[in-house]
């Protein structure tokens, strides 16, 4: 089983969407500063959680996530309108 996640900070309130094999081991890597993109905006919120069968189902969502760039479509998968 694999995993797209969205995390939102709470210093910055920036997002950061990612896949992984264990949800629980990566928001913990964030959460410690163990991952140079997201260790200066600790702490993370997992606030979107999508279960795919292959890790290439779950990365190629995760492009998708990504191409939305924070505009509607983004709003929308976290129902922020």
């Amino acid at each position: 089983m694999f995993f797209v996640y969205i995390l939102q900070s709470e210093k910055s309130g920036k997002y950061y969407t990612g896949h992984t094999g264990d949800i629980s081991k990566r928001l913990t890597r964030h959460n410690k500063g163990r991952v140079n993109s997201t260790k200066h905006f600790m702490p993370w919120n997992l606030i979107h959680l999508e279960k795919f069968d292959t890790k290439q189902a779950a990365y190629k969502r995760e492009m998708e996530i990504k191409s939305f760039k924070s505009g509607i479509k983004f709003k929308n998968l976290l129902k922020l309108i």
